[in-house]
């Protein structure tokens, strides 16, 4: 038999490696919804049903998860996070159920990713590990409001979608022990977001935990941002990123010592 040509056989071999590639198995992502605190009823039931058709449009992921106490027990289990690439916390409030927290930071900082939305950092008050993690803890808020979000890496998944700025009415948490020097900055406001007063008020970053990638945003109180386009391709982007199907900056911007805090 005549041997092929060596153009042929690099075509075959590209071939090879694509087919192989839209085989790979999706990642598996654990939604966490438990709540021990305030409950965002609506907003949970509608991200549940918008992660699951977005993990069947995508088809790279698929989503499984823990509702209550029961389910966390079983599911979050050192033994039984093996079998997950990432988890979401959707909303979550107050001392989760965790069966070994230690274990759990330990899984994320091995390679896996996590994902916050809204109040994830409202959770776990008392736990210094977890608040270090996610990267700021729930402060406070005033009432709902229309805020202009200005976007400060349009390369990145989560923020590719929203352009150089964006309008937004949410409930806009603020935050205590955020450092803008370990955290990469995706989107924030530049003045408050009640008074109107000048000041860095961050709202969504990322950051390496060990090996495993962090992707937080402070949207998604009310049902209808959920349910808004421009919100899940920004969620599904920083879901992508933190399961390593993307790829994008983690790396702190550059700021002065003096801002670090703001």
């Amino acid at each position: 038999m005549a041997s092929l040509p060596r153009r042929t056989l690099s075509l075959l071999a590209l071939l090879l490696l694509t087919a192989a590639a839209f085989a790979a198995p999706p990642k598996k992502l654990l939604v966490v919804t438990v709540t021990k605190g305030f409950r965002h009823g609506d907003s949970i039931e509608v991200g549940e049903k918008i992660l699951a058709e977005m993990a069947a449009r995508d088809r790279s992921f698929v989503v499984d998860y823990v509702r209550n106490d029961e389910e966390m027990a079983q599911k979050m289990t050192p033994a039984a996070l093996k079998g997950y690439d990432g988890v979401l916390f959707l909303n979550t409030t107050g001392d989760l159920p965790l069966p070994d927290r230690d274990a759990f930071m330990k899984w994320i900082e091995a390679g896996r990713g996590f994902v916050g939305t809204h109040s994830a950092t409202d959770t776990f008050h008392g736990y210094p590990p977890y608040l270090d993690m996610i990267g700021a803890e729930f402060k406070t808020h005033g009432a709902q409001s229309e805020v202009n979000c200005l976007v400060m890496d349009r390369k990145h998944p989560a923020t590719k979608p929203l352009g150089a700025s964006f309008k937004v009415f949410d409930e806009i948490y603020q935050f205590q022990r955020y450092d803008r020097t370990k955290f990469r900055d995706l989107f924030s406001l530049d003045r408050h977001p009640n008074e109107g007063t000048p000041g860095y008020y961050p709202l969504s970053w990322c950051r390496m935990q060990g090996k495993g990638r962090v992707f937080y945003t402070a949207l998604g109180h009310r049902p209808d941002v959920w349910q808004s386009a421009w919100y899940q391709a920004h969620l599904l982007g920083g879901i992508r990123w933190a399961l390593g199907l993307e790829r994008g900056d983690a790396r702190p911007q550059t700021v002065s010592v003096n801002s670090a805090a703001r």
